[in-house]
C-alpha cells in the first residue's frame, strides 16, 4: 500500500537538508519526500522528525547543526559504531538513530572536509590520508549507501507500509588517453628531438621510432583495438576521455590539430561516448577548460558534456565551478589518485553541491573507485594483489546496488615487460564487474 510521501519536519527548510534528503531518500531509497516546517501539514504521512521537538509517532533524528549553517565551520568528528558500521555526528538518547545520518552523509558527499584547511600533495590535491574515511578505515566502503540500507530497516519498524526501491548494480569502464601514441602524431621538431634523446639513452628505440614515423607501422601505444575487442566481447559500458591541451611537462598528448590524433578520436567516437580530459594547467584555469572544450567540440562536430581532470587535479569548489562555466554536465574526477575506494562515501552519481555558495548545481558527479595507476604506481601492487583489491570494491558496490567505475589508460595495457600481467588484471575486472 502506498503510504504517500515521507514528510521531513524541520525547524528550517534549508538547501543542505533538501540536497542530502534527495540523495538518501530519493536517489538511494526511491522514496517521495517533502520538507515542512509546519506541523499542521504532516497529516497521516510517515514523518521524520528532524528537530529537537517531540512528535508522537514520528521517526526522530535529533540534528547536528551542519545542515542549518552557512559557510564552512570546523567540525569535530568522533567515530563510534552502529550495526557494524562507523558513524559520527552522534545524536541524543531520544533519537531513533544514534547518529545524524543526514549530517554525516552531507559532510562526506559534499566533500566538506576538502573546504577546510589541509596540506596539499605535490600537485595541489587533497590527499586521501587527510580524509576522515582513510583515517578511520572506511574508505573502502560506500558508507552512505550502507547507512541508507540500515535507515530503511529502521523505518520499517515504525512505518511497515513503506516500499523501498531495489537498486540495480551497474559497471562503467572509463579510459584516459593521456598518451595515445608513443611516436605517431608528434610534429617534426618533437620527433627529431625524441630521436636524439633515444640515441643518447635507449638506442634500441631509434629504429622503432624511425619505422613508425617514416613507414607507417603501428605505434606501440596504440592498443585501442585490444581495448575495444574486450569492451565489445563483454558488452561493457565505456567512456573515453581525450586531452586536447597544449604540450607541457605534464601533458604529452599530440596536438589537437594533428590528423592522426583526430582520426583516432573519430574512430573511438563512432562507437563510444567521448569526454574532455582537461590538461594539467587547465585544472586550475577555467578559461583554458573552455578553450580545450571548444577544441574537442570542433573535432567531434558536437558539444562535449563529459570531463575528467588530468592528474585528477580536483580542488573544491574551484575545479567544479570552472567546469560549470562550460556546457559540461558530468564530471568523472571524484576519486583519489593515491588510494582506491569511495572518496565521497557513495557508490552512485549525485549532483555537486557548492558548500561555499550553499546551492546544489546541475553538474552531475560520477565517482570512481579504482584506477590502474593507483594500484601500480602509488600502491606498488602486483597483478595478483590488484585483482583482490578490484574484486573487493566490485563486491562492495554490488552489495548496495551501486555503480562501479574504474579508470584505465591505454599505456597500462601495453603488451610489454613493464606492464606484464596487467592485461590479465584488466580482463579479470571486465569479466567480474558484470551484473550477476
Amino acid at each position: 500500500m502506498d503510504s504517500g510521501p515521507v514528510k521531513i519536519y524541520s525547524a528550517e527548510d534549508t538547501p543542505r537538508l533538501r540536497h542530502i534528503a534527495g540523495i538518501i531518500l530519493g536517489d538511494i531509497l526511491g522514496l517521495q519526500w517533502e520538507v515542512t516546517t509546519d506541523k499542521r501539514k504532516l497529516g497521516k504521512h510517515p514523518v521524520i522528525n528532524y528537530s529537537s521537538d517531540n512528535l508522537s509517532g514520528s521517526f526522530k533524528i535529533n540534528p547536528e547543526t551542519i545542515l542549518f549553517e552557512k559557510g564552512i565551520v570546523s567540525k569535530q568528528t568522533i567515530i563510534s559504531e552502529w550495526k557494524g558500521l562507523p558513524v559520527f555526528f552522534q545524536t541524543t538518547s531520544d533519537s531513533d538513530l544514534p547518529f545524524d545520518v543526514f549530517a554525516a552523509s552531507f559532510f562526506l558527499v559534499s566533500r566538506y572536509e576538502e573546504y577546510l584547511e589541509f596540506k596539499p600533495d605535490e600537485y595541489g590535491r587533497f590527499p586521501s590520508s587527510s580524509s576522515i574515511a582513510f583515517k578511520n578505515g572506511f574508505l573502502g566502503k560506500p558508507i552512505i549507501d550502507l547507512w541508507a540500507k540500515e535507515l530503511a530497516k529502521a523505518f520499517l519498524t515504525r512505518f511497515p507500509t513503506i516500499v523501498f526501491r531495489r537498486n540495480e548494480y551497474r559497471a562503467l569502464l572509463t579510459i584516459d588517453t593521456d598518451q595515445p601514441f608513443a611516436y605517431q602524431g608528434k610534429n617534426i621538431f618533437r620527433s627529431v628531438g625524441s630521436l636524439f634523446h633515444d640515441n643518447n639513452s635507449t638506442p634500441v628505440t631509434v629504429s622503432d621510432r624511425y619505422r613508425i614515423i617514416t613507414k607507417g607501422e603501428k605505434d606501440p601505444f596504440d592498443v585501442f583495438d585490444y581495448i575495444i575487442e574486450n569492451i565489445e566481447k563483454n558488452s561493457t559500458d565505456t567512456r573515453f576521455f581525450f586531452p586536447v591541451g597544449d604540450h607541457s611537462k605534464f601533458d604529452k598528448n599530440p596536438s589537437w590539430k594533428n590528423d592522426e590524433y583526430r582520426n583516432l578520436i573519430h574512430k573511438i567516437a563512432d562507437k563510444f561516448q567521448i569526454g574532455l580530459h582537461p590538461s594539467f594547467i587547465a585544472g586550475g584555469d577555467g578559461s583554458l577548460i573552455h578553450t580545450e572544450a571548444v577544441r574537442l567540440q570542433s573535432i567531434l562536430g558536437k558539444e562535449v558534456s563529459l570531463s575528467r581532470f588530468h592528474y585528477l587535479r580536483l580542488n573544491m569548489p574551484g575545479s567544479y565551478n570552472n567546469i560549470l562555466q562550460t556546457r559540461i554536465s558530468e564530471d568523472y574526477s571524484m576519486g583519489y589518485p593515491d588510494e582506491p575506494g569511495f572518496r565521497a562515501g557513495i557508490a552512485r552519481p549525485y549532483f555537486f553541491y557548492n558548500v561555499s555558495e550553499d546551492k546544489q548545481t546541475n553538474l552531475k558527479i560520477i565517482p570512481f573507485q579504482v584506477m590502474d595507476g593507483t594500484l601500480y604506481d602509488y600502491k606498488k601492487l602486483d597483478p595478483g594483489s590488484s585483482k583482490e583489491v578490484i574484486l573487493k570494491l566490485i563486491n562492495e558496490t554490488k552489495r548496495v546496488g551501486g555503480l562501479f567505475v574504474s579508470i584505465w589508460h591505454n599505456t597500462s595495457l601495453l603488451d610489454n615487460e613493464e606492464w606484464k600481467g596487467w592485461r590479465e588484471v584488466f580482463e579479470f575486472m571486465v569479466k567480474n564487474q558484470k551484473p550477476s
